[in-house]
């Protein structure tokens, strides 16, 4: 997490204020539950509240007192006491380390959802007017990185809006998931503490009760999470690839936007480099990194152990600041982009009607010649276009076979662009649920 790739509102949620903020709430709820149980004094819980919710903590004292104590949680517990007073001591009643760490955890990868599901919709937005805006935009298809068949650019920007939507989905799921409280003490037994604290606690969060926590919440839910976000940054990284390519100076059908001033190379003055598009790439790359990590966190000893702790703390922050900055990036990436429908047709065209093989084949074996004949006529001719530079539909016209099977109205039918774009409008309301 560097600020070149940060945004200051997901920074916010890891920062060592905000999180010694939510250990406070999540103490101070659990005390007024203990107050409506009669565990401690009402006017205990009171106190802490009031004298702990005006209290400013000081990080750097906090970070003191754990050099000598070597415990985080200990530490700022100390600290706590020194706003709060003689009531402090029913601060922490029947609780574990594990229970303010695992429910801050929880609140605070569910604030971090919320922001990537807000950053998603952003993305979404700008798919569906940029898509259509190039609905009937037509352009070549690739496959193998070699001219298929014709499909629009439109389509291309509603697949990227489905992959996406699917992404949301996954997120909601998986905000939903981690979004749990752990309020059991030591191993998770309740021994020392009502599990109506625990539920208290959730409920004042917006988090749910952890069913068995055994001292920590399971990590098969963080490890759900962080894959999810991997998974959000590989489609992240296939349409930045998809804009790359498509800005190749062969290609050149679309392009980053260029802003005035921009300098694309320090040696070639004339270079228009993909550069966010390229990030994005390398950003995808530390994001599904964070998800292995995640995974061997799963497998803690019995009741628990701390090595998921020191992973943690690094890919909370990092996955999901870094996936933050990336979705922002693309959205931007996509409203600005630069499409140049001229440049796409001279593509489509370059090899002089070749992408219309697949309808001469399919109209041969309808007027009675075997796929294997048909396919062997047609790539005769389209050879010649490939080696020679030749014309699709001249060299059909001129083979005798074809002529045989086909009329000249026939086989020239078979070059209409219109044939490869009437389900359009299908498509988009699959999509889109409308057209």
């Amino acid at each position: 997490m560097i600020p070149r790739y940060s945004r200051p509102e997901m920074v916010a949620i890891w920062s060592p204020e905000t999180r010694f903020r939510i250990w406070f709430e999540i103490e101070a709820h659990a005390c007024d539950a203990l107050a409506e149980l009669g565990v401690i004094p009402k006017e205990a819980a009171r106190t802490i509240w009031e004298k702990g919710g005006a209290a400013k903590f000081d990080v750097a004292k906090i970070d003191e007192i754990e050099r000598v104590t070597k415990h985080d949680v200990i530490a700022f517990l100390t600290h706590l006491a020194e706003f709060v007073g003689p009531d402090a001591r029913f601060i922490h009643q029947g609780m574990t380390s594990s229970d303010v760490l695992d429910t801050c955890l929880a609140v605070q990868l569910t604030r971090a959802s919320d922001i990537l599901l807000a950053d998603i919709d952003a993305l979404l937005a700008a798919l569906k007017r940029r898509a259509f805006e190039h609905k009937d935009t037509v352009t070549i298809g690739r496959s193998h990185g070699i001219h298929a068949e014709p499909t629009t650019f439109g389509i291309k920007l509603a697949q990227a809006y489905a992959e996406f939507s699917r992404c949301r989905e996954r997120l909601v799921h998986a905000r939903e998931d981690i979004a749990t409280c752990a309020i059991s003490g030591a191993v998770g037994t309740f021994a020392n503490i009502e599990p109506y604290v625990e539920e208290h606690v959730a409920a004042k969060l917006g988090l749910k009760p952890e069913p068995v926590s055994t001292q920590v919440i399971p990590r098969d839910r963080h490890a759900m999470f962080f894959a999810t976000l991997g998974v959000i940054a590989s489609s992240v990284e296939r349409l930045a690839v998809e804009i790359r390519h498509l800005q190749r100076t062969e290609v050149l059908e679309a392009e980053e936007y260029f802003s005035p001033g921009q300098k694309g190379s320090s040696a070639m003055p004339h270079k228009r480099n993909p550069v966010l598009t390229e990030n994005l790439t390398g950003l995808a790359r530390m994001v599904r990194s964070m998800a292995v990590p995640a995974m061997e966190d799963v497998a803690l000893w019995h009741e628990r152990d701390i090595s998921h702790s020191s992973v943690e703390r690094m890919i909370g922050p990092d996955a999901t600041v870094t996936l933050d900055f990336a979705l922002a990036r693309l959205t931007g990436v996509v409203d600005k982009l630069l499409v140049y429908p001229e440049n796409m047709e001279k593509n489509l065209n370059k090899f002089r009607g070749l992408v219309h093989s697949q309808r001469v084949l399919l109209a041969l074996t309808q007027a009675g010649l075997s796929r294997e004949d048909a396919y062997r006529l047609v790539q005769r001719n389209a050879m010649k276009v490939w080696e020679h530079g030749a014309d699709f539909l001249e060299e059909l016209l001129a083979d005798k076979d074809v002529t045989a099977a086909l009329s000249e109205a026939e086989i020239r039918e078979k070059f209409d662009l219109g044939y490869h774009t009437k389900h359009v409008d299908t498509i988009f309301k699959r999509v889109f649920g409308e057209a």
